[in-house]
């Protein structure tokens, strides 16, 4: 008998805390419908619930949780469209807040029943709350972004893309992802460069790269983030994607070429250059650089062709003067040496006036340069060396005193 007492009372008390937390919830749910919600009280109600074994696992409570949040969301959302300054870490920490409560209600809201039945309650009203939303989590990652906190910022332009990938959204007809949708994706990107989580980063930048929007700087930007996780397969593949869409991007060009130069492969290198010449053939830099690929060679007179071409179209150029000055001024230094080893008379004066030849060409590339930035040193000491060789006393005496000036 004492037995059946015991047990009577046990399930009475059960019951009596399934109903204390049904009624909770229900107080939580009730205090957000009022017209002055206290959304303080309703979380301290609520927050019980969610632990409390007899209610934890009902979409109910989950729901409700969520929209607690989703009500504080829209309370300084209808600040903001009443002309009022919302208080946005107070909106937007509710609307990060909504989702994972909605999730855990949608787990629960798609078990079957005790007959085996799936009757979802709540899983259509998430779905609506959600729709909705969407678009406030751009303006969540522009706001996180501003205030350098990368992690959230990623998190909520991550999830403006990512609804298209949801399960609950699966039967949803969504349009092809327009400019904005990708503007927003690049910044999920950015923001995971910055965190920085590298991965992250690459997974974003690898889906976008040939969306329409910011391909160059998505390119780059991919490729910056291999060189950080010491890919080089990967970098190596995005240059090359780059350049092929890119040919008058600099960037790609160069590395492409750096890759070549470091494996040995100068032809490959004037390949890549020439390719990108004939697309863009008023690009100075492009035969500039080509012209240092075939100094590199010792191909001289290939050299200073493509560097006369690059000045002829940027004659102005500091780096292109000095360095087809450079070719002249070395040559008549390697010309000078061959001289020193000549013991025919004769033929020393002819190899010796050959070098001087040589300095003499330099001498006006390196003047013109001067003339335009008379403070870069290295550019004064050759030109106070190409004046001394020739002889040219005062000239010599006058770029020494400049070049001791700027020490």
């Amino acid at each position: 008998m004492k037995k059946i007492v015991f047990t009577t009372v046990f399930f009475l008390f059960a019951a009596s805390i399934t109903f204390g937390q049904k009624k909770a919830i229900k107080t939580a749910a009730n205090e957000i419908k009022g017209a002055t919600p206290n959304i303080a009280e309703a979380r301290t109600i609520i927050k019980d619930a969610l632990t409390n074994p007899e209610s934890a696992e009902m979409a109910e409570t989950w729901y409700v949780a969520g929209s607690i949040e989703n009500k504080q969301f829209d309370m300084e959302r209808t600040n903001e469209m009443l002309g009022k300054q919302p208080n946005e870490a107070v909106m937007y920490t509710a609307l990060d807040a909504i989702l994972p409560y909605f999730e855990k209600s949608l787990e629960y809201d798609a078990r079957p029943d005790e007959k085996g039945k799936v009757k979802p309650k709540y899983t259509k009203d998430i779905k609506s709350i959600m729709l909705a939303n969407r678009p406030f989590y751009s303006n969540a990652g522009i706001y996180y972004y501003n205030n350098r906190d990368y992690e959230k910022a990623y998190k909520n332009f991550k999830l403006y893309g990512d609804y298209r990938k949801m399960e609950l959204f699966k039967d949803e007809k969504w349009a092809e992802p327009d400019s904005i949708e990708n503007q927003i994706r690049y910044y999920a990107g950015l923001s995971a460069v910055f965190i920085p989580n590298h991965q992250a980063a690459i997974e974003i930048f690898e889906e976008i790269k040939d969306c329409g929007v910011n391909e160059v700087d998505i390119y780059r930007a991919l490729a910056g983030e291999y060189i950080q996780i010491k890919d080089s397969v990967g970098f190596e593949k995005t240059i090359t994607e780059g350049f092929k869409k890119f040919p008058s991007e600099d960037y790609f060009l160069l590395n492409l070429i750096n890759q070549s130069i470091s494996k040995g492969k100068a032809n490959d290198a004037v390949a890549y250059l020439e390719a990108a010449i004939a697309k863009d053939p008023e690009n100075a830099q492009l035969y500039d650089v080509l012209g240092q690929i075939y100094e590199g060679e010792k191909k001289n007179d290939e050299a200073i062709k493509y560097m006369k071409k690059a000045l002829e179209l940027k004659p102005d150029s500091i780096d292109f003067l000095s360095h087809l000055g450079r070719v002249y001024f070395n040559l008549g230094f390697e010309k000078r040496n061959e001289a020193d080893q000549i013991k025919d008379p004769a033929q020393y004066k002819i190899e010796s006036q050959k070098a001087m030849d040589y300095f003499k060409e330099a001498m006006p590339y390196f003047e013109r340069a001067v003339a335009i930035d008379s403070t870069n040193k290295s550019l004064v000491l050759a030109l106070s060396q190409i004046y001394y060789t020739l002889g040219m006393g005062e000239k010599y005496e006058k770029m020494d005193a400049l070049y001791n000036s700027l020490e």
